[in-house]
């Protein structure tokens, strides 16, 4: 347990815990107190059913009025330190999950491939939940609950911007749960103690007549005592669990990724070409480090053309692409960007400045149009949107709809056809104006009539820029600059279309199989 860790999060929550401590330690306080007021209590009403006194309720009034309000001030405190402590916990575990998900958001993609999801969410959701409660739990046992009629013992007191907001939103609802809890808390103190004081006071009269028996009297009060012990379990078990899922939190929270997201130089934008080279490049997945994916890899991309990678499924098409932008490193050889080693350079700035990147299915977010585009360019304006909207052949369509630009796609676009979230993910791409595109199968899942209208947005955005296209559909890259045929890891022929074909290789057959 990372226990440096945890007080950076508890830090700024001091204030507020040390009231909920000083309220625990109140409640305590009063705890003690209980028994030797019961006692009093219990004192007169015996005195009173030995000697038949007349004048019970004149006698017994002052002991029941003051254990009454000691009932009543244990009750407030109990809601002010639960309401308090259901504040911090809160805040706690909100600011917990939102570094977790920072966290989460800068470990390379090798990280993602050899964490089960699964694993990931319990430590964003349940871990955290499981620390929140049994630190809640842990403080409030300061307080133990009331030990009532225990009279005849001594009492022994005994953790992205949209992400960032529903955590902040969720927060506010729990401390508005934790409101109720404590109320109810309280209340259900006063009136369990409420029990005793009752127990006590209506027995004692009935003593003094009479008309009930000192064991009767006990087996009341052993009643009402069954009551508030059945709520009581043992506390170690669940503080236990809680510092070891803490501990399992602070561990992602500490793990530094292999490709930082940020650190490195750049290139000025006046002077940044596009010329990428691939020498000697070899690569395995880090899940697979025994199967060689890439092996002495060698590709050129000169500046402002179209270098087309096509080959079986499986060969490495996508191993490329994802060198390209840092998402792993190569076990052997370097990339050069205008050449500087992309090792050297900053992630951050390569992938937000550098490279745009198209995929067959686009990822849209359930939010309006606008913001999916922005997220390219966060600090872009409107005008900028509409731009990049026009280039790629898409604000035709989205002024179509009523809403135009503020429609919401819903999740991962599912209000939007195939065609239309491609151009939407085309737009993203071209409003940060990348000088390096990568286009990976970005048609292959479309229908005739969509291909050609992201096919023409696909033209147009490749012109005076680098393009990296990777495609199964060899027919989209007949136009190509030059063409590369990848095989067991290694370029087994480059050429342009025409020149491949004559020469009846492997490309030729690829072009016969289709």
């Amino acid at each position: 347990f990372d226990w440096p860790l945890f007080w950076t999060f508890l830090r700024p929550q001091l204030l507020p815990l040390s009231a909920a401590i000083v309220l625990a330690l109140g409640a305590a306080l009063l705890n003690v107190r209980i028994p030797v007021l019961l006692g009093q209590l219990v004192n007169v009403v015996a005195r009173c059913a030995r000697g038949h006194i007349p004048t019970y309720l004149r006698e017994v009034r002052r002991p029941a009025l003051r254990l009454l309000a000691t009932y009543c001030l244990q009750g407030l405190l109990t809601f002010g330190y639960i309401a308090l402590l259901a504040r911090v916990g809160e805040r706690v575990a909100g600011n917990m999950r939102k570094a977790l998900f920072s966290a989460l958001l800068r470990q390379e993609v090798a990280f993602f491939d050899a964490t089960r999801t699964g694993q990931l969410v319990t430590r964003l959701t349940a871990d955290i939940q499981e620390f929140k409660s049994s630190f809640k739990l842990a403080i409030s046992q300061v307080s133990p609950p009331s030990p009532g009629g225990r009279w005849g013992s001594q009492p022994i007191p005994s953790l992205p911007r949209l992400f960032s907001a529903e955590v902040d939103h969720a927060g506010y609802l729990s401390e508005r749960l934790g409101l109720g809890i404590a109320a109810f808390q309280g209340l259900s103190n006063l009136a369990l103690n409420g029990i005793i004081l009752g127990t006590i006071f209506v027995g004692g009269s009935l003593m003094a007549g009479d008309e009930l028996s000192p064991g009767d009297l006990m087996s009341f009060l052993v009643a009402s005592q069954t009551v508030q012990r059945s709520g009581q379990g043992p506390m170690v078990p669940p503080v236990v669990r809680g510092l070891s899922a803490g501990a399992r939190v602070f561990e992602l929270l500490a793990q530094e990724p292999l490709v930082p997201l940020r650190g490195g130089g750049s290139i000025p934008a006046h002077s940044l070409l596009g010329h990428i080279c691939f020498k000697h490049v070899s690569f395995s997945y880090p899940t697979r480090p025994g199967y060689p994916v890439l092996q002495d890899f060698n590709l050129t991309l000169p500046p402002c053309q179209t270098v087309a990678i096509v080959g079986p499924s499986g060969g490495g098409k996508s191993t490329v692409a994802a060198l390209l932008e840092r998402f792993y490193e190569p076990t052997a050889g370097t990339i050069t960007l205008d050449g500087h080693d992309i090792a050297k350079l900053d992630p951050s700035w390569l992938r937000g400045q550098v490279i745009g990147f198209i995929s067959q299915e686009p990822v849209l977010f359930g939010t309006t149009i606008m913001e999916n585009i922005r997220f390219g360019k966060p600090g872009a304006s409107d005008a900028e949107v509409y731009e990049a909207a026009r280039l790629a052949n898409a604000d035709g369509f989205i002024r179509s709809f009523p809403e135009g630009y503020d429609t919401i796609v819903g999740e991962r676009g599912v209000a939007l056809s195939g065609g239309q979230k491609q151009r939407v993910a085309i737009a993203r791409a071209l409003l940060k104006d990348p000088a390096v595109l990568i286009l990976d199968e970005a048609t292959s899942a479309l229908d005739a009539q969509a291909e050609r209208a992201v096919q023409e947005a696909l033209d147009r955005a490749a012109t005076g820029r680098t393009v990296l296209l990777i495609a199964h559909r060899l027919s989209t890259i007949r136009g190509a600059h030059l063409i590369a045929v990848l095989a067991h890891g290694r370029v087994a022929e480059a050429g342009t279309h025409e020149e491949l074909v004559r020469r009846g290789g492997l490309y030729a057959e690829l072009i016969r199989q289709q």
